[in-house]
C-alpha cells in the first residue's frame, strides 16, 4: 500500500525494524520486556475485515514472531493481543513475559515503567531477527546507516 502511514503514536513509541513477511516489525522501544509490534498495511481495523490471504499471512507472522520471542528470551509466557482502543490502526502486540518483570503478572499496557533501548542494543535486536529470519525479514534502512 504506497500511501501507508504509521500511527503517529506507534512512531513515537516504536523503533521501525522493518518488514517481516511483508508486516511491518517494531520494537517497543521500553527495553524491560522483549514488545513487539506487528503493522500489516491496511485502512482496516480489526482482524476479520481482511481478507483470508492477509489474515494467514499476517497469522502466520504472529507465530513466528513468537517463535522468535520464546526462543531468543527467557521468558514464560507470551501475550498476544489486538486492542487499538486508543491506537485505531490494526497491529498487534507480542510481546514476552516472565515471572518477576516490571509488571508481573499484571498487563504491560499501561504502565509508566520504562527503560529505553540503547543504539548497540537495537542493533543487537535487529541482528538476531536478521539472523533467525534470514529473507523473510526486511530490515529498515534507516538502521542501517
Amino acid at each position: 500500500m504506497s500511501n501507508f502511514k504509521l500511527d503517529p503514536r506507534l512512531e513515537k513509541d516504536c523503533i521501525v525494524l522493518g518488514k517481516l513477511n511483508g508486516i511491518n516489525l517494531l520494537l517497543m522501544n521500553n527495553a524491560l520486556v522483549p514488545w513487539f509490534i506487528l503493522v500489516p498495511e491496511t485502512k482496516k481495523i480489526e482482524i476479520y475485515e481482511l481478507g483470508q490471504d492477509e489474515q494467514d499471512s499476517l497469522y502466520k507472522t504472529i507465530c513466528e514472531q513468537s517463535l522468535f520471542i520464546k526462543s531468543t528470551y527467557s521468558i514464560e509466557k507470551l501475550n498476544v493481543a489486538a486492542i487499538g482502543n486508543i491506537v485505531r490502526q490494526l497491529h498487534i502486540h507480542v510481546v514476552g513475559r516472565q515471572k518477576g518483570d516490571y509488571c508481573w503478572p499484571n498487563v504491560v499496557w499501561g504502565t509508566k515503567e520504562k527503560q529505553e533501548y540503547e543504539r548497540n542494543q537495537i542493533k543487537g535486536v535487529t541482528e538476531n531477527i536478521a539472523s533467525y529470519f534470514g529473507c523473510s525479514f526486511k530490515i529498515n534502512e534507516l538502521l542501517v546507516t
